[in-house]
C-alpha cells in the first residue's frame, strides 16, 4: 500500500475531531509530499536542522509542530518554522519562546510535555510539577498553553500505556477547571503507530503516527 493510500485509510479510522499529525523524522520531503496528497494537514518533525530541509521543499503548504526535544539554542529557527512546539517541559525554553514571539508580535501556541513514566532519561515534566510550571509559564505574554503531550514509556503490549495516557488526561481535566491567565486546555496529544486506538480512548484529540503512514524505518 502507497503512502497516500495509508493516510486515507488512517484518516477514515480517526473520529472527528482527532487531529493527525504524521510523525515525519528520516523520511524524504517527497514522502512527506505524498502523505499531504493523502491528506496529512499537520507535519511533526523531532529535530529543527531536519525540518529545515524538508521546510525549503515543502513550506507552509501544511502546519509544523514540534515534536522533539527542543534546545534554547534552537529556538529563533523553530519558531521560523514550526506553528506550535508540543515539547516544552521548562521554564527557560518558554521564556526564549516567548522572548522571540514578542519580536515576531505573536502568541506562540505550545504544548507541555509530561513525563507520565517519570522516566529519567526522557524529557518532560514530572506530573507532581506540572502545576507550578504551568503557573509559571502563564504570566509569560507571548505564549499561549493549549494543552499537553506526552510520550509514555515504551511498552511491549500497547494496553500498558493506559495508565500513563489515563494520568495524563486526569492532569489535562484537572488544569482545565483552574483559572490561569494564557492557559487553555484544548489539546492532548497521546499516542503513536501502535498505541494510537488507546490514547484516543483516554481522550487524545492530537495522535503522532509515523509507521502506519511511512512503513518501518530504513
Amino acid at each position: 500500500m502507497d503512502i497516500k493510500k495509508r493516510v486515507k485509510n488512517l484518516l477514515s479510522q480517526i473520529p472527528e475531531g482527532v487531529i493527525l499529525v504524521a510523525a515525519t523524522k528520516t523520511r524524504t520531503p517527497e514522502e512527506v509530499l505524498e502523505a499531504i496528497e493523502g491528506g496529512i494537514e499537520i507535519v511533526g518533525e523531532n529535530y529543527v536542522q531536519e525540518a529545515e530541509g524538508k521546510f525549503k521543499v515543502i513550506g507552509k503548504r501544511v502546519k509544523w509542530h514540534m515534536i522533539g526535544h527542543l534546545q534554547r539554542n534552537k529556538v529563533k529557527k523553530a519558531i521560523e518554522i514550526f506553528d506550535m512546539v508540543e515539547t516544552v517541559d521548562n521554564f527557560s525554553l518558554a521564556k526564549e519562546i516567548d522572548k522571540y514571539a514578542e519580536r515576531k508580535r505573536i502568541i506562540y501556541p505550545i504544548l507541555i510535555e509530561i513525563n507520565s513514566g517519570r522516566e529519567e532519561q526522557k524529557s518532560g515534566v514530572y506530573p507532581e510539577n506540572i502545576f507550578s510550571l504551568i503557573e509559571e509559564i502563564s504570566k509569560l505574554k507571548n505564549i499561549k498553553v493549549e494543552g499537553l503531550m506526552t510520550m509514555g514509556p515504551f511498552v511491549k503490549n500497547p494496553e500498558d500505556i493506559r495508565p500513563y495516557f489515563r494520568l495524563t488526561r486526569e492532569i489535562f481535566e484537572e488544569l482545565k477547571g483552574k483559572d490561569y491567565p494564557n492557559v487553555e486546555m484544548k489539546y492532548l496529544s497521546m499516542g503513536m503507530s501502535d498505541t494510537w486506538k488507546i490514547a484516543i480512548e483516554e481522550g487524545a484529540n492530537i495522535i503522532r503516527v509515523g509507521t502506519l503512514i511511512f512503513g518501518p524505518r530504513k
